[in-house]
């Protein structure tokens, strides 16, 4: 059949001479419904230039190349089309391109619902970048978001803060930590599907971007199909139900609409005791001027509340289970986690949009704001009511200093067994008792963020003549960010003594030392944050050589506004504190030489500056102004090389990478104790460098125009590159270290992490499938996994030399050799797994109705493993820890994330 076409190709082709360029034409038109397509890509393969079909689906092309080359037919929601083709100078006429629906596009639609659970702890440790990467239609990366995803796999070890996500051409990316909330927009996949993805540092035109890849979520009206979809979805994941409306009305007299919703809800997700519920709204309304000009008005609103789950010991997981969470227990017969996260952020865009055959300008204003709220239980000069903590577990008394009591260890276990949940009940008993007065020994409280956000965005690309193009943009960002602690249940109490518990000063001076539900309390403050950026690029294309080169500047401030006195730090909680400032310039740019229209080489370098992200900019915001000392920007260095092979059968590529990133600095806050005492302490890391090199591939080869095998891996080395500077900070106010004068902080020195291993998931990652597409409009796809290389994030203060030290003498442990603290401190390395997932899918066109069905069947041996895990800090010096590993069972031994075993996803959907 491919032999056939490329005849017909051929017999459209003359072989004369001497034209300065080759025009290409046609029609492309749906394969079921004979109808022509609008908004068709057409482009020769390799080359940036781009040519779409009109409202008849007709298309004229003109290109000054010669010789085979590929043409390359896409439209949302059907099948890429790859034409061969020779370019001799005369006109090719091609006809009637029938195009068919794409079957599997249920798969890319779900990707994020199969894929981006919330597991992560507090510090949101985990951050994968699987929604980022859902549009993409590389063999790799699909296959990596899908399939390796629910591993927490993250492509080249990058977090999803190097990767950009925006919306009509403005981020998306927060300031706190660098990453797209994907829950400001979740369940609206219907209307976000129309996306343009460029991976790792290829030229995008909205932005100089970041290393791992740009999203640009296109959401005009008029570049969708008009109608209506409706879907309904099952899942045993983090929700149970989906439903989805979609009304896309088309162009009318220059104007065009759509509006979607969803709703998504669980009682009970796959992890015990994790609600869900979610909804969505979404409206755009487009009005085309003229043939040139267009303005979209586009609001998202989406709201979802979730339950939480904790990372448990491997003491917890061999008497529970990989579904157990500490976090719920039972009220009135009703489940009540203390931990959830509700998250409403709504989102105004407007833009404006200029299009002519050589000028593409596209501005816009984005206005979001809302509330970003994480609740949990508070306890105050009372017992710990986590029903994993430490005292209440068996290991609390085989570890036991006195030794090892087994009688008391069965007692433990058995009464753990026996009520392993919350006992809320017991908590409103201890805040109602008569003896407290009324003040709380518990109180459930939320930390909320509430931030407004201005972005100012605009880019244009030009293009000068048929070989050149330039393009430039800016963006300005404006955030107001409010961030406090909320009382949300006094649980039978009257009210709160908002005292902090360790050194009995007052969280709040000048307020009142009675809080009561509703108010503020603990921590309130503002941060006020402001960024410029700025880029220009220029793109070169000729006939076996293209390239590109783009900088990059970047302005950026950040202040920290207290609204309490905290009586810990009088001197610098209130008020404004000095502002944070950096600029950045960043340089990059590619070439790449084509063997033939069917091989060609790639080669892209940056150089990048970045500030560091506020989370990791002040060392205890909560309670006063003090940014980290001395605070360094980042620097990132990567280069990679890229084989890309497009035969007839065979297409995919091949990639080796190296990146390096310098001066970063990470904040951590944690419970220890040490030979300074026992303390909740802040973290400080500063000179910390990190290196991912490996290669990559993905490889798809069609045995007959209904199977598909596919072969997919990665093989990387992702290692600490330094060793860093720690300094530890703690409250003084009223501590033995007020009395032994460390004045707030203490410099441990360097700790010795190079060459140790990344906790950025699975280092090695391999995959092999099968597809089946049938001509009666039905698939299936079954794909074997092998994940390996996966590592727990490191304790850095047990990396330091003061872990060594005796608090006792100030000397080194006799038994602190090199031999036995390198044993006690090995860095884990966890199993390595296989994984068998199966989708499918089944279409019918009745009655001009399109109606679709997707299943997923993901883990079908039903393998649990480890995705992840960290570990504990509690245990300050070599002494504490080595005694807490005697019996084998440590009570403060690492913390897993742990994998869903077999899980499923279904989706039925009609359009009409």
């Amino acid at each position: 059949m491919r032999t056939a076409m490329f005849q017909i190709v051929l017999c459209c082709t003359s072989f004369l001479y001497g034209q300065q360029s080759t025009s290409i034409s046609g029609i492309i038109m749906d394969g079921a419904t004979k109808g022509p397509i609008q908004n068709v890509i057409i482009l020769i393969e390799g080359f940036p230039e781009a040519f779409t079909t009109n409202s008849n689906g007709r298309f004229t092309i003109r290109t000054p190349k010669i010789g085979e080359q590929t043409l390359k037919i896409g439209a949302q929601d059907y099948i890429l089309k790859r034409l061969p083709i020779v370019l001799e100078g005369e006109p090719i006429i091609l006809g009637d391109i029938f195009l068919e629906k794409d079957l599997t596009k249920e798969k890319t639609d779900n990707l994020i619902s199969l894929t981006a659970d919330d597991l992560s702890s507090d510090e949101e440790t985990v951050a994968i970048s699987s929604g980022l990467l859902q549009s993409s239609k590389d063999i790799f990366l699909n296959r990596a978001a899908f399939d390796f995803g629910q591993a927490f796999f993250k492509v080249r070890g990058y977090d999803s803060q190097n990767g950009t996500v925006m919306v009509n051409g403005i981020s998306m990316n927060k300031f706190f930590d660098g990453r797209p909330q994907w829950n400001n927009w979740g369940g609206l996949n219907d209307v976000l599907r129309n996306q343009e993805f460029t991976y790792g540092l290829a030229i995008n035109p909205y932005t100089f971007g970041g290393i791992l890849g740009n999203t640009n979520i296109n959401i005009r009206p008029s570049a969708v199909r008009p109608g209506i979809r409706l879907s309904s979805s099952m899942s045993n994941r983090t929700y149970r139900g989906r439903l989805m409306a979609t009304y896309n009305s088309g162009l009318h007299k220059g104007l065009a609409y759509s509006v979607s919703s969803s709703r998504r809800w669980a009682g009970e997700g796959y992890v015990d005791g994790t609600l869900y519920d979610a909804y969505s709204f979404f409206g755009a309304l487009e009005y085309q001027l003229n043939a040139q000009n267009s303005i979209v008005l586009t609001s998202i609103m989406a709201r979802n509340r979730r339950g939480r789950s904790s990372a448990i010991t491997q003491e917890v997981f061999d008497l529970m289970g990989n579904k157990y969470n500490p976090y719920w227990g039972k009220l009135d017969g009703k489940i009540r986690n203390s931990r959830t996260r509700e998250i409403f952020e709504p989102l105004f865009v407007l833009n404006h949009f200029f299009q002519s055959p050589k000028l593409y300008w596209t501005t816009g204003i984005s206005y979001q704001f809302g509330r970003n709220a994480r609740s949990r239980l508070g306890y105050f000069n009372a017992s710990n009511p986590d029903p994993t903590y430490y005292k209440n577990l068996p290991s609390y008394y085989l570890n036991s200093s006195l030794g090892a009591d087994f009688t008391n260890a069965s007692l433990a276990k058995e009464g753990f067994l026996r009520n392993p949940q919350m006992e809320w009940e017991a908590i409103y008993a201890a805040n109602t008792n008569t003896l407290n007065q009324g003040k709380a020994s518990y109180v459930h409280y939320n930390d909320v963020i509430n931030d407004r956000q201005i972005t100012l965005s605009s880019s244009l690309n030009y293009r000068i003549n048929e070989h050149i193009k330039v393009g430039a943009g800016m963006q300005y960002k404006k955030l107001a960010s409010e961030n406090f602690a909320e009382i949300d249940d006094l649980l039978g109490a009257d009210y709160h003594e908002d005292v902090d518990s360790f050194s009995e000063t007052k969280n709040d001076v000048a307020g009142s030392l009675t809080k009561s539900e509703g108010q503020k309390f603990n921590y309130h403050y503002n941060m006020m944050v402001s960024q410029f950026n700025g880029f220009g690029q220029i793109q070169a294309a000729y006939k076996n050589l293209k390239g590109f080169a783009s900088a990059s500047f970047s302005g950026f401030e950040a202040q920290r506004e207290g609204l309490f006195q905290n009586e810990r730090f009088l001197e610098n909680s209130l008020g404004k504190g000095d502002k944070v400032s950096f600029s950045g310039v960043g340089l990059k740019s590619g070439i790449s030489y084509f063997l033939s229209g069917r091989h060609w080489i790639t080669a892209n370098g940056a150089l990048i500056n970045r500030p560091p992200t506020i989370q990791n900019m002040f060392v205890n915001p909560r309670e006063n102004n003090e940014a980290v000392p001395e605070i360094q920007k980042e620097t990132i260095s990567s280069v990679d090389l890229s084989y890309f092979i497009r035969l007839p059968d065979l297409t995919g590529r091949i990639s080796a990478f190296y990146t390096r990133f310098q001066h970063t600095t990470d904040i951590n806050f944690f419970y220890v104790d040490s030979g300074f005492g026992s303390d909740f302490v802040q973290e400080v890391i500063t000179g910390l460098d990190k290196l991912n090199k490996g290669i990559e591939f993905g490889l798809e080869y069609e045995v007959s125009s209904n199977v598909k095998i596919s072969a997919i891996g990665n093989i990387g080395h992702y290692v600490y590159a330094s060793d860093p500077s720690v300094i530890i900070n703690f409250d003084t106010a009223g501590s033995e270290k007020e009395v032994l004068g460390l004045e707030g902080n203490l410099d441990l020195g360097i700790a010795k992490l190079k060459e140790l291993k990344l906790a950025q998931g699975p280092q090695t990652a391999l995959a092999l499938g099968v597809e089946y597409r049938d001509p009666k409009y039905w698939w299936m796809g079954l794909t074997t996994n092998y994940l390996a290389n996966n590592y727990l994030n490191l304790s850095t203060i047990t990396r330091t030399q003061s872990f060594l030290l005796n608090p006792d003498t100030g000397e080194r442990f006799p038994e602190a050799t090199e031999e036995n603290v390198a044993q006690v401190l090995k860095q884990q390395k966890l199993d390595d797994f296989y994984l068998l997932n199966l989708v499918g899918g089944k279409s019918w066109f009745v009655d001009r109705k399109y109606i679709s069905a997707f299943v997923s069947v993901n883990n079908l041996f039903d393998e649990v493993f480890r995705t992840g895990g960290y570990e504990q800090s509690r245990n300050g010096n070599y002494g504490q820890l080595q005694k807490d590993n005697l019996s084998g069972t440590p009570s403060f031994g690492p913390k897993y994330w742990h994998s869903y075993g077999r899980t499923y996803f279904l989706n039925l959907a009609i359009s009409f």
